[in-house]
């Protein structure tokens, strides 16, 4: 299959009773499950406890508790918080060899009518103007520093179009700003909720990585250890996630080895669709990490294992 079928196979889950839902992992080499795929699971099930046609979901409020395991199922437990004459919310519960690695709410708005204003899309080349990724894979990969190259020479679901695509080069962006097209790799279904499941998806793929642009960092480095640790999403408007969508990042801040990042998300003609914020652990690891004197035990010289996250 290719990629983009992957993703909606898994983004399919399998139901084991009401409320409860079993989803699985792609296996890949990956030594724990991508935070998206989690916000994306998680999003299809609590949509499946509600009539998305009437009330769609406009926002979610995300956790990671713990590294999710590849190689075995996660279990999404769904708890019907609320049913309102407007709103409804749902909460889900990932969960993983008894434990909680994912906690999620969901909040779900009948469509109505009012005042309406955004901001303004960001004046960058169109995604026709920048490489693609064949041609990136052509002129660009050989200059990248390998994480970069193994990460661009995958089959991903998601095809991605950086403007600033340079600072995977050294280059350090002044304003720290970052811009990246980014649209399924196949048609979608014509159902809005699976373009929502699949945005949420992608809206994890970049975001952490933005809180390092002001310094001229990223977390392709071997030095860098980065994991999310929580992501909001806000579904303003309808889109199609197989169209391009430009995704606007910036990182107000970088405190206790901690990075916020933000995300406005525009359809190509310039209609804001969605807005996302995260935080995330950002930690440089020691060279005498990377590289202990043979006669020190690894685990000997960290203590314990530090805790881990999807």
């Amino acid at each position: 299959m290719s990629a983009i079928e992957t993703l909606l196979e898994i983004l399919d889950l399998e139901q084991l009773e009401v409320n409860l839902f079993r989803g699985r992992s792609p296996q890949v080499t990956w030594q724990r499950v991508f935070g998206g795929q989690v916000i994306g699971q998680a999003l299809v099930a609590a949509c499946r406890t509600v009539d998305v046609k009437e009330r769609p979901p406009h926002s979610l409020h995300a956790y990671f508790l713990l590294a999710g395991d590849p190689k075995v199922p996660i279990i999404y437990d769904v708890e019907r918080v609320r049913d309102g004459k407007s709103f409804t919310t749902r909460r889900v519960k990932a969960i993983q060899h008894g434990q909680p690695i994912f906690i999620m709410s969901v909040s779900f708005h009948r469509a109505e009518e009012g005042l309406s204003h955004q901001a303004k899309m960001p004046d960058v080349p169109s995604p026709d103007e920048l490489p693609s990724e064949a041609e990136i894979r052509e002129r660009v990969l050989p200059l990248m520093p390998e994480p970069v190259r193994r990460y661009y020479e995958r089959e991903r679901p998601i095809e991605l179009r950086p403007v600033e695509y340079d600072r995977y080069l050294g280059k350090k962006i002044e304003d720290g700003r970052f811009h990246v097209w980014i649209r399924a790799t196949g048609k979608l279904p014509d159902e809005p909720a699976i373009h929502q499941c699949v945005l949420a998806y992608a809206s994890d793929m970049t975001l952490l990585d933005s809180a390092l642009t002001p310094h001229g960092r990223s977390v392709f480095e071997k030095t860098i250890m980065a994991a999310s640790l929580d992501h909001a999403l806000w579904l303003h408007r309808p889109f199609r996630a197989d169209d391009w969508l430009l995704y606007a990042q910036d990182s107000p801040n970088m405190a206790g080895a901690r990075g916020f990042s933000r995300g406005l998300i525009f359809s190509r003609d310039g209609t804001l669709v969605a807005s996302v914020a995260q935080e995330g652990l950002v930690r440089e690891r020691r060279i005498d990490v990377l590289h202990p004197p043979l006669h020190v035990h690894r685990r000997d010289r960290l203590g314990a294992e530090p805790p881990r996250h999807t």
